[in-house]
């Protein structure tokens, strides 16, 4: 058995060094406009916050909430519940309030479910909006440059990689 595992550690610790795959660094943000990122992390669980590593980020994916109206609190809570209800699979990154406000729910080298087949190589940020046309307040529009600002910047990321959940979906 120790020498299936020492064989197997290896087979997958060769593999990493031929494909070449560094997982990303996480990145703490600490404030976008000059106001504090709030980090509040979801609890590790299989519905909002698997805790799958990120392996590369190759994109950014803006989205906005499924219900208008709402705070960024509220929305970090209701990816929180998800690990007592099970009833969907959802969550994102960062979630940008009506005020501006900027709650990171989950660190930045872990998946988030927000952007179907591409969960696995995007940061998503979900974006709060007063009514369902998903027209963003001038606060949460002025945080969202100054945050995909920021991540462009710490993962390289080439503006056309900055997308819209619609641009994964159709």
């Amino acid at each position: 058995v120790g020498l299936c595992m020492f064989v197997l550690i290896c087979a997958i610790f060769a593999k990493s060094i031929k494909n070449n795959i560094q997982p990303p660094k996480e990145v703490v943000i600490n404030e976008v406009n000059g106001d504090e990122v709030v980090q509040d992390f979801l609890t590790p669980n299989e519905y909002s916050r698997p805790q799958t590593p990120l392996k590369k980020v190759k994109g950014i994916v803006v989205h906005y909430t499924a219900n208008p109206g709402t705070d960024a609190k509220a929305n970090r809570d209701y990816f929180e519940s998800l690990s007592v209800t099970h009833e969907t699979h959802v969550s994102s990154h960062y979630i940008i309030g009506l005020d501006g406000t900027v709650i990171q729910c989950i660190p930045t080298n872990e998946i988030s479910y927000a952007s179907n087949d591409r969960n696995k190589d995007t940061i998503s940020i979900e974006c709060c909006h007063k009514k369902k046309n998903g027209k963003f307040t001038k606060e949460t529009y002025e945080a969202l440059v100054k945050l995909v600002a920021t991540l462009v910047k710490e993962f390289d990321v080439e503006k056309e990689d900055i997308i819209r959940h619609y641009d994964v979906t159709g």
